[in-house]
């Protein structure tokens, strides 16, 4: 039995800040990690999605953390094919990436995409040496839809990211649907890639079905994005707004532990980020699986 690690995808979230769940004199950003740690034992960092991370930030979420922690960590929005603001690059790197749009060219430079992949991973080095990294969360648009050009970016992506720990968020629907399921397991299972289980509301064309597959000997994982149907169309603080009842997260209970029968680790993530709601539904679902 593979080892269960339940945890939320922020700890700086202003919303969790503001709710009072850190005690006070922890509320700074050393005291918000350090306390956070002595609750659950892994995080997601949402930041990098938007932002190249810092060198610095890896050394000190290190040394604020215990040993055997984990970060998941995101990649970087351009990796991933979503639309990124030059503004969210170093300076050096934003005419590149100016100049590509102003040539209406299709997909992005690889070479520009080799530079921030190369400043990505160098950045997150300190945490991977500190034994904190738990995996790279890729996180793939709606628009990205099962089919030949798809599987050949996530080849190259995957190649880009070589030597390191990779985890596969589909957006769309299509590539866990019943006539793609098992190819799409194959693919991540081939790619040495970690697949990610979500938990959403079913009730929307663009919902992602709670397909819980495990396609890396080495992790799992499970995102609860909440169950609010304004996903997709409202404010964040409507998408996430979602209380999870004991019976929600008790449908997950079964799939959770067959996960960590086939894995060395399982990480079960809340994206409900809208108070201490994600807090509140970790520490719940810490008790429905049996953890101290």
């Amino acid at each position: 039995m593979g080892e269960i690690r339940v945890g939320t995808c922020s700890w700086t979230d202003k919303a969790l800040v503001s709710s009072g769940w850190y005690p006070k004199g922890q509320r700074d950003a050393e005291g918000r990690l350090r306390y956070y740690a002595t609750r659950f034992p892994v995080v997601e960092v949402d930041s990098t999605y938007y932002g190249l991370p810092s060198t610095r930030n890896s050394q000190l979420w290190a040394e604020r953390t215990p040993e055997g922690f984990r970060f998941d960590v995101k990649a970087f929005s351009l990796l991933t094919g979503h639309p990124t603001r030059p503004e969210a690059l170093p300076a050096d790197l934003r005419p590149a990436l100016t100049r590509q749009r102003e040539r209406e060219r299709s997909g992005v430079d690889p070479e520009l995409l080799d530079e921030v992949w190369a400043r990505y991973s160098a950045a997150l080095e300190p945490l991977r040496e500190a034994g904190r990294l738990g995996t790279l969360l890729f996180q793939f648009p709606h628009r990205l839809v099962p089919g030949g050009p798809a599987v050949e970016f996530l080849r190259r992506c995957r190649e880009r990211a070589a030597g390191w720990p990779v985890a596969v968020e589909f957006r769309n629907p299509g590539w866990w649907r019943e006539e793609h399921v098992d190819a799409t397991a194959g693919l991540l299972a081939e790619l040495d890639a970690a697949a990610v289980a979500v938990d959403m509301t079913q009730t929307l064309a663009t919902s992602v079905p709670p397909v819980a597959r495990v396609t890396s000997p080495d992790l799992a994982l499970v995102r609860f994005h909440g169950r609010n149907t304004a996903w997709g169309t409202g404010t964040k603080e409507e998408r996430f707004r979602h209380d999870y009842t004991p019976e929600e997260l008790a449908e997950w209970t079964p799939r959770v532990r067959a996960m960590a029968e086939r894995a060395r680790e399982v990480h079960v993530l809340f994206n409900n980020c809208c108070g201490d709601a994600a807090v509140r539904a970790a520490e719940s679902m810490r008790l429905l699986l049996g953890l101290s």
